[in-house]
């Protein structure tokens, strides 16, 4: 799944894997629980972000492989943050044809820079777990505190500040154009608006790529 940040992508991909009985895998997921098991690219991993860096297209090649040879995924996953340059997705597919299996479509969130950041500044996370919660999409239970940690209080990442979201588009702009053109000439990419309610888009994006009627092997 692709679009810019607080487009949807994590929710609309935790509703599609549910609905096919496989595994969303999101890069923030793979990185912290490699960071957490202490293998050698978890450890390689932390200590590029540590740097202030992004994490490496060889790491998180390296980190999706690993992920994507798990129980869960063996039959099917939805990605999320995944890949995120050219490179990337070239050495994706090239990854997955070893197994027999492809990307089969490429679903492409949109909405309006002026919606997202009004929807980023109103997600809040845990400073403990650091889950992401939105009050337009994934609730917490009581509004204001982690699920998993009820006596602490949700709060606004630093990195969801106005400024810094529109430093975030702006590179997403720019690192995610080429990647849409790398998908739309392999006739995979499925422009999909990310306008309205939860419901709404899960349904226009079920009816806009079949998915209410057939089951993908990846996405």
């Amino acid at each position: 799944m692709l679009g810019a940040p607080g487009v949807g992508k994590g929710t609309q991909g935790r509703r599609l894997a549910a609905m096919h009985g496989c595994s969303l895998i999101s890069t923030g997921e793979i990185l912290r629980e490699a960071a957490a098991r202490g293998t050698p690219l978890g450890l390689e991993a932390r200590r590029q972000m540590d740097s202030g860096r992004l994490v490496d297209d060889d790491v998180m090649i390296g980190l999706v492989r690993e992920r994507t040879l798990e129980p869960d995924a063996r039959d099917g996953f939805v990605l999320d943050g995944f890949p995120r340059t050219v490179p990337q997705a070239v050495a994706l597919d090239a990854m997955l044809a070893e197994r027999g299996q492809r990307i089969e479509v490429v679903l492409y969130l949109e909405a309006s820079e002026d919606e997202l950041v009004r929807r980023l500044q109103g997600r809040r996370e845990c400073p403990v777990c650091k889950r992401a919660y939105n009050p337009e999409g994934t609730p917490a239970r009581d509004g204001s505190h982690c699920d998993d940690h009820p006596a602490v209080e949700l709060r606004l990442r630093q990195d969801d500040s106005e400024e810094a979201v529109r430093q975030r588009f702006a590179e997403f702009r720019a690192k995610t154009a080429p990647l849409v053109d790398y998908y739309t000439v392999t006739g995979r990419l499925r422009p999909v608006t990310g306008m309205g309610t939860v419901d709404g888009v899960f349904e226009t994006l079920r009816r806009e790529t079949g998915f209410g009627s057939r089951t993908p092997q990846t996405n």
